[in-house]
């Protein structure tokens, strides 16, 4: 009689052979297909609320000297960590974390506070943060182009007339318009008055009878922990992220 494979023969095959670790904050590549295979192995039900909670990015990601670099979802969460590349910190207050291994986590109870999926051995913890334990960066990155950044590294100021701006009074302008070829760019997009920036129209500054008080350009690029932030309000985070 030929032996069918079970679950558990599926789910090694599915990490060893499809599951391959990269550079990339530790993380292994995703084969979509696959993915979905572990998960329907480590989850009685993927078609339930139940995959909604897998899919939404609610855990931190930390390198391994513990300061966040990435949000990631549940279920990447899982895969990680099953495949080795991660730990799952089990967090009980500032002087009570611990690191713990795939074959840990999965035997740790439920708590009253915890998240949890429902999966073929019984209910599992989802873990709020994470540690790539072959990853020690700390990416940098340039803050995403619009408006809120434009008027960040404006300080407020309208670029023209140097007045500080309330956040309703101004708005970008393209220093070449959009009309006549302007990209956005950081060195083409500053903060202006409404009133001035309606005066330009689709006009050079110089043919508006306007000056720049200084030349924009990009802004620094900053560790990617500075732009990490805790909207969901999860507990855990406290201790490795700014609020």
């Amino acid at each position: 009689m030929v032996r069918l494979p079970s679950r558990d023969d599926l789910r090694q095959f599915a990490l060893s052979f499809y599951w391959i670790p990269n550079t990339r904050f530790g993380m292994p590549f995703r084969h979509s297909a696959m993915r979905v295979v572990l998960l329907s192995l480590l989850c009685a039900d993927l078609g339930s609320p139940m995959a909604d909670v897998l899919n939404k990015a609610t855990v931190l990601v930390l390198n391994r000297n513990w300061q966040a670099i990435n949000i990631r979802t549940p279920a990447d969460a899982f895969c990680q960590m099953a495949s080795g590349t991660a730990t799952g910190l089990e967090v009980n207050g500032e002087e009570d974390i611990t690191p713990m291994t795939w074959d840990q986590w999965i035997k740790l109870p439920i708590r009253s506070q915890d998240n949890s999926v429902l999966t073929v051995r019984g209910p599992i913890r989802i873990p709020s943060v994470i540690v790539a334990v072959n990853y020690s960066r700390v990416p940098m990155r340039r803050p995403s182009l619009n408006a809120r950044a434009i008027r960040e590294r404006d300080g407020n100021r309208c670029q023209y007339t140097g007045l500080v701006l309330r956040s309703d009074q101004g708005s970008i302008d393209h220093i070449v318009p959009r009309s006549r070829g302007g990209k956005d760019t950081w060195d083409n997009c500053v903060w202006s008055s409404k009133e001035i920036n309606n005066r330009k129209g689709n006009r050079l500054p110089q043919e508006a009878g306007l000056k720049l008080i200084r030349s924009p350009r990009p802004p620094s690029e900053l560790p990617v922990t500075a732009f990490i932030r805790n909207y969901h309000g999860i507990a855990d985070w406290r201790f490795f992220v700014a609020d």
